[in-house]
């Protein structure tokens, strides 16, 4: 099945623009370890694309009330930007390619991110990025997180859009819960975790690689 091309195609971040959440998961591990914290891999990934008063919230429940959520994730995007400044941000297969097929195609691209503007801008930068998107929208401009809808409705806000007409191109199953429950088709590109076939119905479909979307319009 082909799709008609998206008037605004919004892109998550981590984990599917670059390969950052590896990344930031093995930094926390890290710092957790400095306050006598151990982190679950499949803690971390149950937590994959929220952010906020709710991340906050599954921190307490799983580490206890006494949990420093804001301090350790300052010092570990610390050290995620200062591998960043030196590395660069490792961008995902397929996304580069993907990027330059619609900009020649002239659809218009934005960032949704989890992640606060600052530090979403600085990976963009570094990657350079930036100048493929229109605008990004990042955790800290927005109230509710995902898989609350508001991010990606507030895409569609910005660009005039309504939502059944953009896509949302998404890595975690709270990306893509909040994608559907805005009324915007959604493709997933799974990174750390294969969604559950209950939330993986709410794609069109998951794909590998980021590439692998423009065979959807073809």
């Amino acid at each position: 099945m082909t799709y008609p091309l998206p008037k605004l195609m919004i892109f998550d971040m981590d984990g599917l623009i670059f390969d950052t959440e590896r990344l930031f998961m093995v930094k926390k591990a890290v710092v957790m370890a400095r306050y006598g914290y151990t982190q679950k891999k499949a803690d971390y990934i149950s937590m994959l694309g929220t952010s906020g008063r709710a991340l906050n919230q599954m921190l307490h429940q799983i580490y206890g009330p006494d949990y420093p959520a804001d301090r350790i994730s300052a010092e570990t995007r610390k050290l995620v930007a200062e591998a960043v400044a030196r590395d660069g941000p490792p961008i995902k297969p397929g996304i580069p390619r993907l990027l330059r097929w619609l900009q020649d195609l002239q659809v218009p691209c934005c960032v949704a991110t989890a992640t606060p503007r600052a530090p979403a801008l600085f990976y963009l930068e570094q990657s350079g990025l930036l100048p493929c998107f229109d605008f990004v929208v990042a955790g800290d401009q927005i109230t509710h997180a995902k898989p609350d809808p508001e991010i990606f409705l507030t895409c569609c806000t910005q660009k005039s859009v309504s939502p059944e007409t953009a896509m949302v191109l998404e890595d975690s199953e709270n990306g893509i819960l909040a994608a559907a429950r805005a009324g915007i088709p959604v493709v997933g590109i799974p990174d750390l975790k294969i969604p559950e076939p209950a939330i993986a119905c709410r794609a069109l479909t998951l794909l590998n690689r980021a590439d692998e979307v423009i065979a959807l319009f073809d």
